[in-house]
């Protein structure tokens, strides 16, 4: 069966097919010898003889998807030429080449997907399929009630006005107020640019979920493989069907983590000290409260009274857009 080269280096686990795309326009890919530099052009794996950069084209791997808890101080990319660590690091025991969808800032923290299946990646990562984002952000400072507003209806930014977001105030702790934003944009550092607009620097950044994707109780730096219901949510997502061997391959495996840090670098990564602008409340780890919820035996968030909260609940602003 032909398939355009750019699905076949996808397939194969070379690149996203966009990735590949720039591959090809870039004359690293041969078909039988020749160096092919067509978007169009079609092989079929059965017969034709691909290379990249010299390497024949790997077989076509299963495909694998996973769940990552990205810790700060890592880079979402495949290697950094600053000699950072990178998200890949912390796969021990993969043994298939995966990409990150999306990425998050070496100060960020969160939510990652990881995995080969270049179609999927495209898919979720392109502008007309909208997947949303969710993100808890730690601010200095606390937001007025206009100013979240503003920043659902929408920020002038130096690359344009932002879509619609949902904004929620969730906590302030010692003068310092925890958001929830979720966005389905894909800009450079959009939710700190958003902050920073408003004049609320972003103390902690975390993404706790990812279109129908949460982060759940996973520890920085542990990550797992997606189960069964995790798959036919992402895929129904971006109106695809879910390979059967992809589902029998979910279903037998079991839902362990993989812990990948040693103890002398979790304190480093979970940011136990205030001075970092963490989770941290008065007589708690920071660890006990990652995705920035009340620690145990606080009261949730309404006891303190803030301007623009309604009967001690959170100050909550949706997607529509403001009438002329």
């Amino acid at each position: 069966m032909e398939i355009r080269l750019q699905k076949a280096l996808a397939m194969a686990g070379v690149a996203s097919r966009r990735h590949g795309e720039e591959l090809i326009i870039n004359g690293r890919v041969k078909v039988n010898g020749k160096v092919v530099k067509e978007l169009g052009t079609k092989v079929d794996l059965s017969r034709d003889k691909i290379m990249v950069d010299g390497q024949p084209l790997p077989p076509v791997e299963s495909k694998v998807y996973y769940l990552l808890n990205k810790p700060r101080g890592y880079v979402t990319t495949l290697r950094d030429e600053r000699g950072r660590k990178t998200v890949m690091d912390l796969l021990e025991g993969v043994e298939q080449r995966v990409y990150p969808v999306g990425r998050l800032d070496y100060d960020s923290e969160g939510l990652l997907l990881l995995t080969n299946d270049g179609e999927l990646t495209q898919a979720l990562t392109h502008p007309k399929h909208k997947v949303k984002k969710t993100y808890r952000v730690r601010v200095a400072g606390i937001p007025r009630p206009d100013e979240l507003e503003k920043m659902a209806r929408g920020i002038e930014l130096s690359d344009g006005l932002t879509a619609p977001a949902d904004v929620k105030l969730v906590d302030i702790l010692e003068g310092r107020a925890l958001l929830e934003i979720s966005i389905h944009e894909g800009r450079n550092r959009q939710v700190r640019r958003m902050c920073e607009h408003i004049g609320q620097p972003v103390l902690r950044l975390k993404r706790i979920r990812f279109g129908p994707l949460e982060l759940g109780d996973l520890k920085p730096g542990e990550f797992r493989p997606l189960n069964v219901h995790e798959l036919k949510a992402l895929m129904a997502l971006v109106g695809r069907k879910v390979d059967p061997a992809v589902l029998q391959a979910a279903s037998g495996r079991r839902s362990s983590k993989s812990v990948q840090f040693r103890s002398e670098d979790r304190k480093t990564v979970l940011g136990r000290t205030t001075g970092q602008g963490g989770w941290k409340s008065a007589g708690k780890k920071a660890a006990d409260r990652p995705n920035g919820t009340p620690s145990e035996g606080r009261k949730p968030f309404g006891v303190t009274k803030v301007a623009g909260t309604k009967n001690g609940k959170a100050a909550k602003f949706g997607h529509r857009r403001a009438k002329a």
